[in-house]
């Protein structure tokens, strides 16, 4: 009998022949891996090759749960997709949340796992009878959230819905997963699902999952809940995570134009505290959340959108676009099609330039106009006029333009950087060349170390590659478990709190220590995938200018981040997390991460 909070089975579909299987997951495989991005990278060394292409049929592609998901624990309703990323050949793992976790993890699975391609568009249903495709050729080309009423129109309300948009139909590697207004982001991975014909997964729940102590659990959600209302969540409640604008712009810590500058001089026409007085119209919460961090705002011509910092980083200062409508329209506009605003505004801001410099032939698309940023958006969902070349990312587009533009392309092992200046966050530096996703801040907070104002942020050393480790340690936690990183400063001895909460629902006997040793296991299977996957020592490192062009601070003072203090802190990392001078692991330490 599986430990409370688990099936111990994961559902294994063939979208090209409809079989399924069931594979066995043991308690002892579980307690090692927990669930979400860590049993997600177990199950991508079992079920996939490293050598397979991602779009190719035989890729895996994963929808993962945890054991936490059904308790009534706060923001635990989440699940991780996880594949090879198409936009980096790199493992990925996109985490969101929504009822579709419930619902999912009720058919009975800890993880639902899809192999094969169908021979026409269809839809995945699961449920209490099993996995079987449906046919789908009538939404083809339609939105993700126009894809998933219908369906539930369709099906019935108890049915929840995965779906892609027209990105995911064409192949944009940086395309999303939706469901319930939220997205499963970053890496492509709605690509993935667009090459297996998939347009939607629609599961509905047919059963329960008992945690081993209820009353533990219940008590445990209790004290969660009381503090996800103090100050450690407040920001995300009153403003959202749009009130980073200002205030990393305040410490020139805004990429802005492509990392040109690090500050946006009109970037109080983008703030939470000025844009949301006139626009915010609703607050909500995510499935099994008492934050309410999301923010919806009102955009021209009557629609509303959901507004986070990345997204108007993205399509605002790093594209020096200004324009608050136009913004709020852009935005809207990567939700309708299935687009990662990260990736599409860094591939965006590195054209604008390319067009500026004379490499590309598109004298309409600089930076600043807004025009030009909802023409280039449509172009790359529709992978029409220039839009097919930006459609692969900045890294594979920089390949093919050439003239030292790859010098000046915005991202790590291909992902597009997030909303973080490298040049003023050095812990943060680290962080981003490391990790196994790429250029992503939610897979390495190392920025809190930046910014806490215990570390001298531009001048990195050891205990900045400390500070890369402890959260990178911790994300790997929280990505498994899965509970939201908005709750991380709740936790006063979050290993130690984190296992308690892991043994009220399982009936483990587990502690900190254990849960330090889970997430080492976790980040070096990663790793170990990547490196069978291509990886090369040169893949952890950042874009040339940002260590070659200093950037000016308000203050006057200049910025730099040399390759010589880069070098030295992945050194450092990489002796720190037992790895050779090159990155790789020690061949003794394999055996642990259970992978044969």
């Amino acid at each position: 009998m599986a430990a409370g909070g688990y099936f111990g089975r994961a559902l294994v579909v063939d979208a090209g022949t409809g079989v399924s299987e069931e594979l066995t997951l043991p308690d002892e495989l579980l307690r090692a891996y927990i669930g979400g991005a860590g049993l997600g990278a177990w199950l991508m060394h079992r079920l996939g090759s490293p050598g397979v292409d991602p779009l190719a049929p035989a890729a895996p592609l994963a929808f993962v749960f945890s054991p936490l998901v059904g308790t009534p624990l706060t923001t635990s309703a989440k699940f991780a997709v996880v594949a090879r990323s198409p936009l980096t050949g790199m493992l990925n793992d996109a985490l969101s949340s929504s009822q579709f976790a419930i619902a999912g993890k009720l058919t009975g699975h800890d993880a639902i796992v899809v192999r094969g391609a169908c021979a026409q568009p269809s839809v995945l249903l699961v449920d209490g009878d099993g996995a079987r495709l449906t046919g789908a050729a009538e939404l083809a080309g339609r939105t993700a959230a126009e894809t998933e009423a219908r369906l539930r129109e369709k099906l019935g309300r108890n049915w929840r819905v995965a779906a892609i948009g027209p990105a995911g139909e064409r192949g944009v590697r940086y395309a999303t997963i939706s469901h319930d207004g939220r997205h499963a982001g970053r890496g492509g991975l709605g690509a993935v699902m667009g090459a297996k014909r998939l347009k939607a997964i629609a599961v509905r729940a047919a059963t329960k999952v008992a945690p081993a102590h209820p009353e533990e659990v219940l008590s445990a959600a209790r004290d969660l809940r009381a503090r996800s209302f103090g100050p450690a969540t407040a920001k995300y409640r009153e403003l959202g995570t749009l009130a980073n604008l200002l205030a990393f712009n305040a410490i020139s810590t805004l990429p802005t134009r492509n990392f040109q500058a690090a500050t946006f001089p009109d970037a109080p026409r983008l703030a939470a505290e000025e844009l949301g007085e006139m626009r915010r119209v609703a607050r909500n919460s995510c499935a099994s959340c008492t934050i309410g961090c999301e923010h919806i705002y009102s955009a021209r011509g009557g629609g509303k959108v959901r507004v986070e910092y990345e997204n108007v980083f993205a399509l605002g200062p790093m594209c020096g676009v200004s324009d608050p409508d136009a913004v709020l329209a852009a935005s809207g506009l990567c939700d309708e099609l299935g687009l990662d605003t990260i990736s599409a505004g860094g591939t965006i801001a590195w054209a604008m330039e390319c067009a500026e410099r004379g490499l590309i032939d598109a004298p309409w698309l600089r930076f600043g106009d807004a025009g030009a940023l909802v023409r280039i958006l449509t172009e790359i969902g529709t992978r029409t006029g220039l839009g097919d070349l930006l459609a692969d990312g900045s890294r594979s587009a920089a390949e093919r333009v050439g003239g030292g533009s790859s010098a000046f392309a915005p991202h790590v092992k291909g992902m597009e950087m997030p909303g973080y200046e490298p040049r003023t966050l050095h812990a943060m530096a680290l962080g981003l060349a490391v990790n196994a996703r790429g250029a992503d801040h939610n897979r390495s907070g190392a920025y809190e170390a930046d910014l806490s104002g215990d570390l001298a942020r531009l001048d990195g050393g050891a205990a900045h590659v400390a500070a890369a480790i402890e959260t990178e340690d911790r994300a790997a936690v929280m990505d498994s478990l899965i509970l939201c990183k908005f709750l991380r400063g709740v936790f006063t001895e979050p290993f130690g709190e984190w296992a308690a909460l892991l043994s009220a629902v399982t009936g483990w006997e587990v502690d900190g220590a254990e849960l330090r040793q889970t997430a080492r296991r976790i980040v070096l299977a990663k790793r170990v995938f990547n490196i069978r996957a291509g990886w090369r020592p040169a893949d952890d490192w950042l874009p040339e200018r940002l260590l070659s062009e200093p950037v000016q601070l308000g203050s006057g003072r200049v910025a730099t981040l040399t390759p010589q203090r880069l070098r030295g802190m992945i050194t450092a990392y990489y002796a720190a997390r037992g790895l050779d001078e090159q990155g790789g692991p020690d061949p003794a330490g394999l055996a642990d991460l259970q992978l044969m």
